[in-house]
């Protein structure tokens, strides 16, 4: 091959989950933001059709160091899977003019004479876009030209990840462009929260701390000690600076619902609860919340497992179940053009806190 790229292997150890995992292919697939820099280290030329890289069967088992029945194999295999990152075969006019791409290419790497020549009879032919292209090497176990390649898209996934989000992934949740809205009114409903837990619960040092991780133990299985634990975060950080705009709301409704239900059961019994009597209280009414909110507390659920195993590289084991692909609108929220470090969003927005200070 005429341009070898150089490979690192800082993520070898991660190269088994990209083989076996359809979720793990799907996030690094879905990461538009780091495939345009894995093609130029990879460094293979593809061929420019309709606006992307093409590679034909033969690139593809020349760049693997694969035979033809390997390729036809692994085709047969993962055929949705391929085709929904960019295989195709083209015919007819499309096939016409991707001949005449190729023939006006002067760099066709993988390509021999006899290539050209079967391509000009051809009546089809398979190609893969770079997605493809990949897609085949996170696929191929026992090629070790694309175990160096699944080394060097995880490498380059961690380095983008770390230049986007300036190396603190911890808050990388800040960068959305709802958060800053969203956390206002969060921090509206947690005043309510903590103020119904003044008005109606009898005076108790642990109340605040007992009922917020009973909220959080029945939206997230974790309590507030794991959640710390999990993303790394000391104990005089706050755990809700790290959660998602969805986790975010469905606190706030949590705590607000909860809020009202101290309210009518003081009013009542015409006194303060103990803390036990509110313990009992908040049982009752997890139950019924989640039948109420099933839909938006399985999405919290599906948010953070999926984005902190992609985004933070931390795994919540009591969500595995809820482990889904991070889509590409997420690593666009999370790390494109329209993420912003909360700083900078805090100068934009300098004369909203200015309005709420003067309140």
């Amino acid at each position: 091959m005429s341009a070898t790229p150089f490979f690192t292997s800082k993520s070898i150890e991660m190269t088994k989950d990209l083989t076996t995992s359809l979720v793990e292919r799907k996030n690094v697939l879905n990461n538009n933001l780091a495939i345009p820099e894995i093609y130029n280290a990879i460094n293979f030329s593809g061929i420019m059709f309709e606006k992307k890289y093409r590679f034909t069967k033969s690139q593809v088992e020349y760049f693997y160091e694969v035979d033809h029945r390997t390729i036809e194999r692994l085709l047969s295999q993962n055929d949705e899977e391929l085709k929904q990152n960019g295989y195709e075969v083209l015919t007819g006019d499309r096939l016409k003019h991707f001949k005449q791409a190729v023939v006006s290419e002067p760099n066709k790497e993988g390509f021999t004479d006899k290539d050209i020549d079967s391509l000009a009879t051809s009546p089809s032919l398979g190609v893969f876009t770079f997605k493809a292209f990949l897609n085949v090497g996170m696929l191929l176990a026992t090629s070790e030209k694309a175990k160096m390649v699944r080394s060097l898209i995880l490498d380059i996934i961690i380095d983008v990840l770390n230049k986007r989000a300036g190396g603190h992934t911890k808050y990388i949740n800040q960068r959305e462009e709802q958060y800053l809205s969203v956390a206002l009114d969060e921090f509206n409903y947690r005043d309510k929260f903590t103020n119904a837990i003044d008005l109606y619960i009898e005076k108790n040092n642990f109340k605040y701390a007992q009922l917020t991780d009973k909220v959080y133990k029945s939206i997230f299985n974790e309590k507030a000690k794991e959640y710390k634990k999990i993303l790394k975060l000391s104990a005089k950080e706050s755990v809700r600076a790290t959660f998602y705009t969805e986790v975010l709301r469905v606190v706030s409704d949590y705590e607000n619902s909860f809020a009202k239900e101290l309210q009518r059961a003081s009013e009542k019994l015409d006194r303060k609860l103990t803390l036990s009597e509110a313990h009992h209280l908040f049982n009752d009414f997890a139950i019924r919340a989640e039948d109420m909110m099933e839909a938006s507390i399985s999405e919290a659920r599906t948010k953070m497992a999926s984005r902190d195993l992609v985004f933070r590289d931390a795994l919540h084991e009591k969500l595995e179940n809820y482990i889904k692909e991070v889509s590409e609108d997420d690593f666009e929220k999370f790390l494109g053009e329209q993420s912003m470090a909360l700083e900078k969003r805090l100068q934009e927005n300098s004369d909203v806190f200015k309005r709420l200070k003067d309140r």
